[in-house]
């Protein structure tokens, strides 16, 4: 059958500029999306790095899902509700937790190896919010499991081509509909078409100076979608994760809340656990109460972090559910069974996202978005814990209802977009404007982090607001912006330095909308904390914070 591309479902691996649908991430919402979408379909899956190295890969705790008896979707989903402080949509959430056992019955399947008890059943965690032990996992690594065996699969399809390293700078917006994408890829810059796009980049943690998340977690489908048009929402509420690994020189590496959940104890220099006087739940409290408990007894104590005590937990519990957490604290000198681990909150999930609808179509037609990109309603104000990689696929599963756009003229433009490979202009990065870039991306997430971490306040938000502007009119005036920023085709000689341009632009795209956006709600909900208005509002703010151009309105 020949579709509206004039593709047979044969596909001879050959890049020639077009595909029936472009997959932007290669993380679990990516991949799954990938293996989901019909496969008669021509599909390129563009990777900004190596296959492993996304935010998901990088998946401790596990996935949440209803597989015990004793458990069910119903309080599956008031957890979730709950988690959310108010703004989850009832209707997603049910869906999430209806589909979740299909889905990881997919994944087993498909060869993930979730951990068993001694019976062969599914071994299950409790993490915290969760009203029952819900959250599957293979070891300490359950991402990296998940991650692994998808890619495995979609190396295996035939009608998948992955184009790695590619860097997408540009959606292709002709008619106010998605045809393509604008790529960085095998040295030049040029236009891929397509019938649809869908955005799975994860999130963007690297805004902030302390995050968990990995080096390309830079905001980047978020940003791209915002600069096309498309609606984007909550994009205040940021999940800080109370505990990760707090050393002189150590990456901010996740110590799961899996650990907690085990019966890890957080303690301050004096061994006491002093979240209990914050939430009667002390360690299993909800993530933004223990991540503001640490920061508030940090600022009061002045200590550099807290200690994250496994030594209460069976030894052999430890070794078998957390070794990568054993290993990577033995790297950094710290032996877990004689002394806590030295932890501190950082920037870990981002709620908010590309708004879409349960099909995860976006506001602007053929463009999809799934996972952390995405702004589904599962998560509301503050995600639950490990309903993320669950989102991943779930929502991913539905990409195979997905709708192709047929293509359009070009118009204006299109001398240029379809210009000979003979008309390609040679680039090459000016080594002061590489200077600049360089400079702002290390600024950047030091402000982000000051201004709107764990606590926000009004005038603090609105000075930041004013710097990342001027950054904005600085970093738009280089040579680097003027050009690339253009329609043309372009060789590059240095794509590395074009990755880094691409990455702080849509960084600064991003900072600049979470600290409108934390202006904007002026209350404390989930994972938004203003410090002047520390009450949560339902009569006035009980809504999304919907961002469309320049303007911020509540929904």
């Amino acid at each position: 059958m020949v579709d509206a591309h004039g593709f047979d479902g044969r596909f001879d691996g050959r890049f020639d500029g077009r595909f029936d649908v472009i997959v932007v991430g290669a993380g679990a919402a990516g991949l799954y999306s990938a293996l989901c979408l019909p496969g008669n379909l021509r599909v390129g899956l563009i990777s900004k790095d190596k296959l492993s190295r996304s935010a998901s890969g990088w998946a401790q705790g596990g996935i949440a899902a209803v597989v015990d008896p004793d458990d069910s979707t119903e309080l599956h989903l008031i957890d979730t509700m709950r988690a959310g402080a108010g703004l989850c949509d009832e209707a997603a959430v049910r869906f999430l937790v209806e589909t979740a056992p299909e889905c990881i019955e997919h994944l087993i399947a498909l060869g993930v190896a979730f951990d068993r008890t001694p019976g062969n059943s599914i071994a299950l965690t409790l993490e915290a919010a969760h009203s029952r032990r819900r959250v599957l996992h293979a070891a300490d690594t359950t991402g990296r499991a998940v991650v692994t065996t998808l890619t495995e699969h979609v190396l295996g399809r035939s009608n998948i081509e992955i184009l790695s390293p590619g860097f997408v700078l540009d959606l292709w917006i002709i008619d106010g509909e998605c045809q393509g994408v604008r790529l960085l890829f095998d040295g030049v810059i040029d236009y891929v078409r397509s019938g649809a796009v869908v955005l799975a980049t994860g999130g963007g943690g690297q805004v902030f100076s302390q995050t968990t998340n990995p080096r390309v977690s830079t905001g980047d489908g978020v940003a791209i979608a915002y600069r096309s048009g498309a609606v984007v929402r909550d994009l205040e509420f940021v999940q800080f994760h109370p505990t990760a690994l707090t050393v002189v020189g150590a990456p901010r590496f996740l110590i799961s809340e899996a650990v907690r959940g085990e019966g890890a104890h957080l303690i301050d220099d004096a061994n006491r656990r002093f979240v209990f006087d914050d939430h009667p739940s002390g360690e299993l409290a909800p993530r933004d109460v223990v991540s503001r408990s640490i920061f508030r007894h940090l600022q009061k104590t002045g200590a550099k972090s807290v200690g994250l005590d496994l030594r209460v937990i069976d030894r052999d519990r430890v070794l078998y559910r957390f070794p990568n957490i054993v290993q990577v604290c033995k790297d950094w000198g710290i032996d877990v069974f004689e002394q806590p681990i030295p932890v501190g909150p950082a920037a870990h999930y981002w709620m908010g996202g590309v708004t879409c609808d349960d099909l995860n179509r976006s506001s602007i037609r053929g463009l999809y978005v799934v996972g952390e990109t995405a702004s589904t309603g599962v998560h509301g104000a503050n995600r639950l814990a490990s309903n993320s990689l669950l989102e991943c696929v779930v929502y991913g599963s539905q990409l195979k209802a997905i709708e192709l756009v047929p293509p359009r003229n070009v118009g204006s433009n299109e001398s240029e977009v379809v210009a000979e490979d003979s008309n390609r202009e040679n680039f090459v990065v000016n080594q002061a404007d590489r200077a600049v870039v360089l400079e702002l991306r290390e600024l950047l997430p030091e402000l982000m982090w000051n201004a709107a971490g764990i606590v926000r306040e009004r005038e603090t938000l609105e000075l930041a607001v004013v710097q990342v502007d001027r950054w904005i009119d600085r970093f738009d005036g280089l040579a680097l912006s003027q050009r690339l920023t253009t329609t043309g085709r372009i060789l590059i000689e240095d794509p590395s330095s074009v990755r880094e341009w691409g990455e702080l632009r849509n960084l600064l795209t991003v900072g600049r909308l979470i600290l409108r956006s934390a202006l904007f709600r002026q209350e404390s909900r989930g994972g938004h904390f203003r410090e002047d208005f520390p009450e949560t509002r339902d009569d006035v703010w009980a809504g999304h914070s919907a961002v469309v151009g320049d303007e911020l309105r509540l929904r």
